[in-house]
């Protein structure tokens, strides 16, 4: 059968449009929001004090003034920072105002932020009445800080009546384009030190540390020593450069080394953490100890002598002789005694003799020690003694008997006591407490066997 073939044009097909259906898609959630929203109870939103509006300056102090009276400090500081981001304030207000986000920082501890307050409230205006209380505030934050340096720097240009250079800022040494100032320089010395005490945090409070720094630091003061510190650190630096320059960190050899060296620091950070964690010593705890301790702290018998030395016991005997018919100790010690560094102050010897200890000046000598001490003060040791050096003759002027020292004397001792004592504690559970969490197990006997094997081999050896 023959099939037509149809070669009639198809009818056009009507076009289909999204854009009515997603008209009525939107019209739709515009409806259920607007019912949403009807439906919604009311809400008054809380007065804030982001608006500048809602607290007047009264308003805003009697708030902080609260919080801070909690010792909210920061909470209080907050409140002030919200009011003056918000509200135009004068600038003699605004930098009273900043001056107090300051104070508030201060009694916080967050010293540079309080810091960072009492500059804005200097830039912001000049207030005289303001003026001597800032360069306290601000002298007492780097002091807590333990920025010695910066303070140094700080209070320098507070003195300074020159405008033109800011203190620190004369250059002491270059690396290529690199400046390296007076003020990095102590950066550097300061974070070095720091470095040097962080072994100590766990055992020194903030004020001793900070006692401590200060007085290392006084050692830098020196010209001398500043320029073989620098020295020192500028040659560390330039062979640092080098070797990461030669990529030699990446060096196997190099690399087991800085694996040692980080295992070892990370290691001891993590004890000092844990010391610094656990050790809390009061009051109570270091008179507890001086009581149970006392016996550690008795300042022994001591005297004070005079001596003249000759070279011979015929000349000693002499001497005596010239003391008994009542000539001068003081003239004949002078006149006599060949130690050169006590003949002219009369034979007198500056550093007290211990009961039981070393003689200054004169040396070891227990028997001398004992003829001393058995010796009534002003009295003359009955015959010269033989030592090392000569013949000694010797006055006792002083004697002192054996005491008990005060708890304020010996208090940094019993503080370095109770730490070490606390320390070897702590460190001694950390280490079990990590033994048993990795499950370690030490096998002696396979250790005691190698030893034995190793003798046997030694002996075999020798034959």
């Amino acid at each position: 059968m023959e099939e037509k073939l149809d070669f009639s044009l198809p009818e056009k097909k009507q076009k289909y449009s999204l854009v009515p259906k997603l008209t009525v898609i939107l019209l739709l959630v515009l409806v259920i929001l607007t019912i949403a929203n009807l439906l919604r109870p009311s809400y008054e939103k809380p007065p804030s004090v982001n608006s500048a509006s809602s607290f007047s300056q009264d308003k805003i102090k009697e708030l902080a003034s609260k919080l801070a009276s909690r010792n909210l400090y920061t909470r209080a500081a907050r409140v002030w920072q919200d009011y003056l981001s918000s509200a135009k304030v004068p600038d003699t207000e605004r930098a009273k105002a900043l001056f107090q986000v300051g104070t508030l920082f201060e009694k916080a501890g967050l010293y540079e932020e309080a810091i960072e307050y009492y500059y804005r409230s200097e830039i912001t205006a000049k207030l005289s009445e303001l003026e001597q209380q800032i360069n306290t505030h601000i002298k007492d934050c780097f002091e807590k800080l333990g920025k010695f340096s910066a303070l140094r720097y700080e209070l320098m240009d507070r003195t300074s009546f020159k405008e033109s250079e800011k203190a620190g800022s004369r250059i002491v040494a270059e690396i290529g384009a690199e400046k390296i100032t007076e003020s990095d320089l102590d950066a550097i010395i300061e974070r070095t030190i720091d470095n040097q005490l962080a072994p100590m945090m766990a055992f020194m409070t903030t004020e001793q540390l900070n006692e401590q720094k200060k007085k290392i630091l006084e050692q830098y003061k020196n010209h001398s020593a500043r320029q073989e510190f620098l020295q020192s650190w500028l040659s560390q630096e330039v062979l640092y450069r080098q070797a990461l320059e030669e990529k030699l960190s990446e060096q196997s050899d190099v690399k087991g080394v800085i694996e040692d060296m980080v295992r070892s620091i990370l290691s001891q950070q993590l004890m000092n953490k844990e010391l610094a964690d656990k050790i809390n010593i009061t009051e109570t705890d270091l008179q507890t100890y001086y009581q149970a301790n006392k016996d550690k702290y008795i300042e022994p018998a001591k005297a004070s002598i005079s001596h003249i030395l000759v070279e011979n016991q015929q000349q000693a005997n002499d001497i005596m002789e010239r003391i008994k018919n009542g000539e001068d100790f003081g003239e004949l010690a002078k006149e006599f005694s060949v130690d050169q560094n006590t003949k002219d102050n009369a034979g007198i010897i500056d550093t007290d003799v211990r009961k039981g200890s070393y003689i200054p000046v004169i040396g070891e000598s227990s028997e001398l020690n004992e003829r001393i001490f058995v010796t009534d003060a002003g009295k003359i040791l009955e015959e010269p003694f033989k030592t090392e050096k000569g013949w000694e003759i010797v006055k006792v002027r002083e004697k002192y008997p054996e005491r008990q020292k005060s708890f304020d004397e010996v208090r940094q001792q019993v503080i370095t006591a109770l730490l070490s004592q606390k320390r070897q504690d702590v460190q001694r559970d950390l280490i079990d407490q990590m033994m048993n969490k990795y499950n370690v197990i030490i096998h002696t006997s396979a250790l005691r066997s190698i030893k034995e094997a190793d003798a046997g081999e030694s002996a075999e050896s020798v034959k």
